[in-house]
């Protein structure tokens, strides 16, 4: 977007063609409680991730650090 023709419109974000229930209710409450509810309708959709599988431990050797007992 070039920024010099920039206007004061709001922007729309489109959800893969998902569309969102019906226009938000008017007063500054209303809208909020409009717009979590959205929000969480997106959450409830999301894909699960499966977490990766936990790294295997790794022994390191670090020089200069024994635990000799000199006599």
């Amino acid at each position: 977007m070039n920024m010099i023709n920039a206007t004061n419109e709001q922007l729309e974000l489109g959800l893969a063609g998902v569309k969102l229930s019906a226009a938000p209710p008017q007063g500054r409450i209303a809208r909020a409680n409009w717009w979590f509810s959205q929000m969480r309708e997106v959450v409830g959709r999301a894909m699960d991730w499966s977490t990766p599988a936990e790294a295997r431990p790794e022994q390191i050797w670090i020089p200069g650090a024994t635990r000799e007992v000199k006599v």
